[in-house]
């Protein structure tokens, strides 16, 4: 089925402001994230709406490389399919990325490869990239990457991005230097002023100034969730450095200072351990200290965790883990997005267990997830998974500024000396893993709490109520079900969905969870126009909300939407949901290692609803 209409046609000129997008396309290492950069961060100065997604291999150097940057006048910033301009910086790529244009389409390309033009329904512009780095004393080392920036200025000249705000975005990159910033902004100045002199304008294209990012900002999820974590009063991050998850680790680093005491002593320590087993166990032993901790890791580290995993979980330790999902299996493809560690996360650990998981969408959530982990955690004294992907962690993403976390931290059923002395008042006893309140809850205390009667046994192995060895089925049957309540427990308490309905209600609905709601929001505007309503629920927590459940019951026909192979969530919500038929329920799982886009959802919800 071809793509939607209005992907295809080249709109009028006054349809052409700032709302299409184009890609660049390098080879790794060249340094053009940096010039990337710059210009995201110029067009958000504008005020434009923007998004990049960065597509690169996973060798260090020298595979070909692409950046996507979308502007769009309603704000949208999910993944396009068709992208109308194409910056071509990889000769061996150069035949597909042109191919890959829509009739009406642009093509910028160096002017020394001597490029035939191979497609007449596409507009040209060959720029002369050596010659404008040889006018200039540029090291030969940083050749290559400061010949970028002339892509950069040609861009800016034609399709309208002022010179002053690639110079505020160049100062943004390198952190206020100008130095560096100068050696790029003169090679950005020539080659706008070559552009002005030698090219015709043929393409309807433009930006213009708008007033979108008012207030905004961007970020990357990583740095959100940093902070989010910091926010949350993190005492240790230990960490093995794994694609795509480090920058957040990098991110805490950066800004760790945020948390230093009075007399400016940090109260964050941040290790690398030797790999991630070493990683989860010191963050495993430091929170049965007391400490608030957590690391950072992406599918492969989560494997090699689940044996700590599963101490924490039976122990009753409450820990913190980010994993930045990236396509497996195995190795896989290392720098691609994914939500295929939804199931693995969510019944990691042998035995009889399931993890709290968060899933946040949106760079407000990653924030807000980072400091709320840690008060789940230690209200339900277990282990929280947060699941964000490559999409959120590493790329630059529009959002408003965070809010302050709206409640004090919250330590749970955590017992200091005092508290212990009201306690045995109160009870006349006090057992580590005895339910006392029905929540399945137990109370708990921390090395060096200043009682006698405070220290018991953190075990892993079979344990009663008391917290001493035991291999009796009807203790180890009595201390499954209070874990089990513990966690039945734990859906009113986690962050509920978020749920949209269509003006006048639809019995079709939308379900999906992550970084999938920007892709939706678009389509559901394209399936409007073409007189389809739909619900929309998107899941922020596993185990299911019970409103999900309701979601499910109240549609006719209920599309599971995720990125990853298997349709995860749509399996989970069958293992739910026992009591109910689910041959309404349409599993839309892709699972094709890039961020979704609106294009393929909106041709596959109409293909279900038998529109052709």
């Amino acid at each position: 089925m071809a793509l939607p209409e209005r992907e295809l046609t080249i709109p009028q000129e006054t349809a052409t402001i700032h709302n299409f997008a184009f890609t660049v396309a390098t080879k790794n290492g060249s340094g053009s994230q940096t010039s990337n950069n710059v210009l995201v961060r110029a067009l958000f100065k504008m005020g434009i709406a923007v998004n990049g997604k960065n597509l690169f291999p996973s060798n260090i150097k020298g595979l070909p490389t692409w950046y996507t940057i979308r502007v769009s006048q309603d704000g949208y910033q999910a993944r396009r399919e068709i992208t109308e301009i194409a910056i071509v910086m990889n000769e061996q790529t150069a035949a597909e990325d042109i191919a890959n244009l829509p009739p009406g389409g642009v093509c910028i390309l160096p002017e020394e490869w001597n490029w035939t033009q191979s497609r007449e329904d596409c507009h040209y512009y060959a720029i002369p990239v050596r010659q404008t780095i040889r006018q200039f004393d540029i090291p030969r080392e940083r050749r290559e990457q400061v010949g970028n920036m002339v892509y950069v200025g040609v861009v800016a000249q034609l399709f309208g991005i002022p010179l002053a705000l690639l110079w505020e975005a160049l100062l943004d990159n390198f952190g206020g230097r100008e130095r560096p910033a100068q050696m790029n902004q003169q090679i950005i100045e020539a080659a706008h002023d070559w552009a002005a002199d030698h090219l015709e304008k043929q393409d309807p294209y433009r930006f213009a100034r708008d007033d979108q990012t008012e207030g905004k900002l961007l970020i990357t999820g990583n740095e959100a969730a940093a902070l989010g974590s910091l926010f949350g009063g993190v005492n240790l991050v230990s960490w093995y450095p794994i694609t795509p998850s480090t920058s957040l680790v990098d991110a805490v680093l950066t800004h760790k200072s945020l948390r230093d005491d009075e007399e400016g002593k940090s109260t964050v320590a941040v290790i690398q351990a030797e790999d991630e087993i070493a990683a989860v166990g010191m963050v495993v032993g430091a929170s049965w200290a007391g400490a608030r901790a957590m690391t950072s890791t992406s599918g492969p580290g989560i494997s090699l965790m689940s044996e700590f995993v599963g101490l924490a979980y039976f122990a009753e330790i409450p820990i913190v883990i980010w994993d930045i999902t990236r396509m497996g299996p195995s190795t896989g493809l290392p720098t691609r997005t994914s939500q295929g560690d939804l199931l693995f996360s969510h019944y990691l650990g042998h035995g009889d267990s399931r993890q709290l998981v968060l899933l946040p969408g949106t760079m407000a959530e990653c924030f807000e997830f980072g400091w709320r982990a840690f008060d789940i955690a230690d209200l339900r004294q277990t282990p929280v998974l947060v699941l964000s992907d490559l999409d959120l962690g590493m790329n630059l993403w529009m959002t408003a500024p965070f809010a302050y976390p709206d409640q004090p931290i919250q330590r749970g059923k955590r017992l200091g000396k005092i508290d212990l002395e009201e306690f045995f008042a109160e009870k006349g006893e006090w057992y580590r893993f005895r339910d006392y309140d029905g929540d399945g809850v137990p109370y708990r205390t921390v090395p060096g709490t200043d009682h006698p009667r405070a220290a018991y046994f953190a075990r892993g192995s079979g344990h009663n109520e008391m917290g001493m060895y035991s291999e009796r089925s009807d203790d180890w049957v009595q201390n499954m079900e209070r874990l089990q309540r513990k966690f039945e427990g734990a859906r009113e308490i986690l962050p509920q969905p978020i749920r949209e309905d269509a003006p006048d209600g639809s019995p079709i609905g939308i379900l999906t969870f992550g970084s999938n709601e920007t892709a939706i929001l678009e389509t559901r505007a394209w399936l409007a126009q073409d007189g389809i309503a739909t619900d929309y629920l998107r899941v922020r927590a596993l185990p299911l909300a019970r409103e999900v459940h309701d979601f499910v019951r109240e549609h006719d026909r209920v599309y599971v939407t995720e990125n990853n192979y298997d349709g995860q969530l749509a399996q989970i919500l069958r293992l739910e949901l026992t009591d109910l038929s689910l041959s309404h329920l349409v599993s839309l799982a892709l699972g094709d290692a890039l961020p979704m886009t609106p294009d393929w959802l909106y041709r596959r919800i109409r293909e279900e609803e038998g529109i052709a």
